[in-house]
């Protein structure tokens, strides 16, 4: 008898199993305009768009990085997928747009069901928090690629907004106020640095517990990102927000001025917002200069706003009545230098 694919590392039948296994989670995100049952070669969704004059598609697609090595080390895997959703609707909504849908990408060197399961756990919940139907997927084996125990996440989604809606900056000027939306945590960005200096350099462990956090580090570090797309679009439906910024890799440094003007700048007052203990944690063990924390982390604030000063409290409200911790961290002012003053 010859060789068969199973023999080589690839297990078709545990893939049907686990599609079967996952199809209730995924059809409870579906909305009414999804077409398709999943286990099709594609997924199709209704595009309409009956209640918007002119709609324009919003696409984005990321990854959660080597977070997934925490979630690894900690036989964790049913918040990792929140992160996968969050990186890409995040990026979605700041540019005003309603994320429709989500499809995840789910490498792996061996089919372990149970984990995999768990993942898509996450990824439901995370379509469920940002009101988007998980339309479909890939679950792929590597043997001889990848480690058995190994598996990486990407995602992809699209999103709407009417064209004359669209948030994108334009409009921002000196005397705008910047508001800060609190992040979860350390959210997905910047985990090799947290790696090396927590599990490499300080030797802690799965089991370490520290007196400045209030839960034990790896669970810290796990806390899901945060997804921002209801809060903020409520909010849009009242406000005119001018420009919204993702705080992820790259930090105040790299995502601020992608919204800014060229001849405006931010000025961002450190003292406005409180920095989550981890952050004040990792930049004392790691003896890190300010800057670099500013421009690897997003040091508490994982979302900005930037709106007229006449309509910053009516935001601050209407976001905290949604749940959010916000803050009024900065305002606009004319380019002299740089494009991000933070003091």
């Amino acid at each position: 008898m010859g060789i068969t694919y199973k023999d080589s590392g690839v297990d078709v039948e545990g893939g049907n199993k686990f599609v079967k296994r996952i199809r209730s989670l995924v059809k409870d995100t579906f909305t009414k305009e999804v077409l398709t049952d999943i286990g099709g070669f594609a997924a199709l969704f209704d595009a309409s768009f009956k209640q918007y004059k002119h709609p324009v598609l919003v696409s984005g697609t990321d990854g959660v990085g080597t977070k997934l090595k925490i979630a690894q080390m900690m036989n964790i895997h049913n918040t990792i997928g929140i992160d996968a959703v969050a990186m890409c609707v995040n990026d979605i909504v700041v540019t005003g747009a309603k994320p429709l849908f989500f499809l995840d990408y789910i490498s792996c060197g061996k089919l372990h069901e149970d984990v995999l399961v768990n993942i898509i756990q996450g990824i439901a919940s995370g379509c469920k928090m940002a009101d988007c139907a998980l339309i479909g997927g890939e679950t792929a084996e590597h043997p001889g690629l990848m480690q058995p125990d190994d598996y990486d996440i990407a995602g992809f989604s699209v999103g709407v907004v009417d064209k004359h809606k669209i948030v994108n900056g334009n409009t921002i000027k000196p005397g705008d106020i910047i508001i800060g939306i609190a992040s979860s945590g350390v959210h997905s960005n910047g985990y090799s640095l947290v790696r090396k200096l927590f599990f490499d350099i300080k030797k802690y462990t799965t089991e370490t517990k520290l007196h400045e956090l209030s839960k034990p580090l790896v669970a810290t570090l796990l806390e899901p990102t945060r997804i921002y797309v209801k809060p903020i679009l409520k909010a849009l439906e009242s406000i005119a927000i001018k420009g919204m910024v993702h705080i992820t890799g790259g930090g105040f440094y790299e995502n601020i001025p992608r919204i800014l003007p060229e001849t405006t700048a931010a000025y961002i007052d450190k003292s406005s917002f409180p920095v989550p203990p981890i952050f004040a944690l990792i930049q004392h063990d790691g003896n890190i200069d300010e800057r670099e924390m500013f421009t690897t982390f997003n040091m508490g604030i994982g979302m900005m706003c930037i709106v007229s000063k006449k309509d910053a409290d009516a935001l601050i409200t209407g976001l905290t009545q949604h749940g959010e911790k916000v803050y009024s961290i900065g305002e606009i002012k004319s380019r002299v230098d740089a494009p991000v003053i933070i003091s």
